[in-house]
């Protein structure tokens, strides 16, 4: 059987996503557990927090592995301190993703090296790939444009494979994305009906 992992990446720079009168600290922290409690929720998977801010490790159950990071530090170095078969790496800023997206980017892993699911509005959301991460890549969920950027970094096109796409809180206006039929992001949902 497949040792899976699933990580939640928190930068403290997604902080600024916060609506306007409320603390960018109390919104990191309850957009970080809903995406947490998320992956914390799928089958087969083991949750691991990657994060470059203190203190999150309260959001976490017992036993999960918090890694400690630089806040700048590279997807593919993140990638080298996973011990498995396969990870998938899904940025904090999307609580309302649905689970069922990042077992589609598992799913693709059987086609290809790495596996995205793409930013609505350029970036991505979350990366899966076989570890070791394949040497060719230098993956940045940040990138404008990852899958061509992938693309061209690959030997061969068909060994980056995408997924549906979804939406990241990126700015305080991004919180109208949010979409209130869909379960989950109880806590950001909490935060934000009491401002």
């Amino acid at each position: 059987m497949l040792t899976r992992i699933a990580a939640v990446l928190v930068r403290q720079s997604m902080a600024q996503a916060a609506p306007e009168g409320m603390d960018p600290d109390d919104f990191l922290e309850a957009m970080a557990e809903d995406t947490y409690e998320m992956v914390a929720g799928l089958e087969l998977v083991t949750p691991v927090l990657v994060t470059s801010v203190p203190g999150l490790d309260e959001i976490v159950w017992p036993g999960t592995e918090v890694i400690m990071i630089d806040e700048d530090e590279p997807l593919k170095a993140i990638m080298g301190r996973f011990a498995g078969d396969q990870a998938v790496v899904i940025g904090a800023d999307a609580p309302d993703l649905p689970p069922l997206l990042v077992g589609k980017l598992f799913r693709e892993l059987g086609r290809a090296q790495i596996t995205l699911c793409p930013a609505e509005d350029g970036g991505a959301v979350a990366l899966a790939c076989g570890l070791p991460m394949p040497g060719w890549a230098d993956p940045d969920l940040d990138d404008p444009d990852p899958v061509t950027t992938l693309r061209a970094q690959a030997p061969g096109r068909r060994m980056v494979a995408t997924g549906p796409g979804w939406h990241r809180l990126r700015t305080p206006e991004d919180v109208t994305r949010l979409d209130p039929g869909l379960e989950g992001w109880d806590n950001l949902r909490a935060l934000l009906k009491a401002r």
